[in-house]
């Protein structure tokens, strides 16, 4: 290979080598020093969706619960009709046929969302004066109950009656379930629910098994907001 011949496959491989872009050793460790911040910037943000997805799903759970204590205790009202097991703390107010013995069955006027009244005594002990339901898995089995509704009479005037049935002349007895099943608790991943009476306050340590009232998550975790789940 001649002189000449080297001197100009040099010069080509020199301008070949010049329209090539590469990167240098700091180009590449400043590229990886963004990623790396860019990365740790994401995490956090992740962690939070999931989290308040997480929080949503708990808010969710306990609205539905609540409700479906509430519901129980709507159609408490009227119930245990004169003769079966009654509060020894009868409210008072108008005593009508039943006497004092009705006690809370007479005396406090029906919610109008109530479409139905227990009919159930025996969940009801001494102990348990405001009816709320005994234990969740109550709401889960549900609970025989009555029609409760308004009986349009001949003078164009309205009841609070039990429904009849006509052909037979007695009350038509159903049973109803609160809930299809208990939720889980999003932040324990168990349906291991706090479970509070109508006679404890909010931060009593342990259910003295008398109601369920009001119910709150195990989790003693912090929310987004700095609240306790325990809180909600």
């Amino acid at each position: 290979m001649s002189l000449k011949f080297k001197i100009q496959y040099s010069k080509f491989f020199c301008q070949l080598n010049k329209g090539q872009n590469g990167f240098t050793l700091l180009e590449l460790i400043i590229t990886l020093f963004v990623l790396s911040i860019l990365v740790m910037g994401t995490i956090p943000l992740t962690q939070n969706a999931a989290r308040r997805q997480k929080e949503l799903r708990l808010r969710e759970s306990l609205r539905v619960v609540r409700n479906a204590i509430d519901e129980f205790h709507r159609d408490t009202i009227g119930s245990c009709p004169q003769g079966a097991a009654t509060t020894t703390n009868p409210i008072p107010g108008n005593q009508g046929r039943g006497g004092a013995a009705a006690g809370f069955s007479q005396n406090t006027a029906a919610d109008p969302r109530s479409r139905v009244v227990i009919d159930d005594c025996k969940i009801f002990d001494t102990e348990n004066l405001d009816r709320f339901p005994p234990s969740l898995e109550l709401l889960v089995e549900g609970v025989s109950v009555k029609p409760r509704g308004l009986n349009l009479q001949q003078n164009g005037a309205f009841s609070d009656r039990n429904v009849t049935d006509v052909n037979n002349n007695e009350e038509t007895e159903h049973k109803k379930v609160y809930l299809r099943e208990i939720p889980i608790d999003p932040m324990t991943g168990k349906a291991d629910w706090k479970l509070h009476s109508s006679f404890q306050p909010a931060d009593a340590g342990s259910w003295d098994n008398i109601n369920v009232f009001d119910v709150s998550s195990s989790s003693d975790d912090e929310a987004l907001n700095g609240e306790k789940y325990s809180d909600w």
